[in-house]
């Protein structure tokens, strides 16, 4: 509460946040989706909050309404976990998913023996065989400069899948279709190379990947790719066939990938 100079109360925004974190009915569905999670999830919202000025120019019942997108899929919403964020967008709250929240997504389906998405760094990159789509990144690393960023998906049936885009090619990319892309406070600028590996997995595994009904949500949710979505649904609905011409796919590729099947839930509620 702050003190007007006629002496009356204003109401803050924090105050308004807690308030409706505080209903009955907004409790109820907090706990309907984490259970005995609520209390910490909750907890995290108010301090995201409390530390992002940019995210208190925004209505506090919106900001509640995309935080309980986060709460139905089990995603943290801590910035530092890089599973989900509330992003401000012309002082408008949105739900986005990290790269990790794709994976964990990915991993509960239990379809999955290896996921992982990474940088490409100046050197690795050797060549591609145009004819099968395989690409060899066995060379030596001449520098720190990213030059592309690839993802892998294998699933238990054996059947696996690469993509890859260069750098110039996830810019372009993210400049079509993110919102968030030309915000001097917002993901693109901060976690560029996190963004980009999210840019990559996410294509990868909406055209080639196991999609569960959870993740077909979270890809819908996910307002800063909302545009790509409806592009790919006009082209899905023509029965054309996707022409991803911004990026490499591959069977096959000699890459040394992350094995995250021994991952069980992990930082999710």
């Amino acid at each position: 509460m702050e003190n007007n100079n006629n002496g009356s109360v204003a109401v803050t925004k924090m105050d308004t946040l807690k308030n409706i974190l505080n209903a009955d009915s907004v409790q109820a569905q907090f706990k309907n989706a984490l259970a005995d999670n609520t209390g910490p999830f909750v907890a995290s919202l108010i301090d995201l909050y409390t530390g992002d000025t940019y995210l208190q120019q925004c209505d506090p019942k919106m900001v509640v309404m995309q935080a309980l997108k986060a709460a139905v899929l089990k995603l943290p919403i801590n910035k530092s976990l890089g599973f989900a964020f509330i992003v401000p967008f012309s002082n408008v709250p949105q739900f986005q998913l990290g790269y990790k929240g794709y994976i964990q997504l990915a991993l509960r389906t239990g379809q999955y023996r290896i996921i992982n998405a990474d940088e490409v760094y100046e050197g690795e990159y050797r060549t591609r065989n145009k004819l099968t789509g395989e690409f060899d990144l066995s060379g030596q690393q001449k520098s720190d400069i990213i030059v592309g960023y690839f993802a892998y998906i294998e699933l238990n049936t054996g059947f696996s899948k690469t993509l890859y885009m260069t750098r110039e090619k996830v810019m372009a990319h993210a400049q079509k279709y993110s919102k968030s892309f030309n915000q001097a406070n917002g993901p693109w600028k901060k976690e560029f190379d996190a963004m980009a590996k999210k840019t990559v997995l996410r294509n990868l595994l909406s055209h080639y990947g196991f999609l569960s009904v959870e993740m077909t949500a979270a890809f819908e949710n996910d307002n800063d790719v909302a545009d790509q979505v409806q592009d790919e649904i006009k082209q899905n609905g023509n029965s054309k066939p996707m022409d991803f011409q911004d990026a490499d796919v591959v069977n096959k590729e000699q890459v040394n990938t992350m094995d995250f099947a021994n991952q069980t839930s992990g930082p999710g509620f």
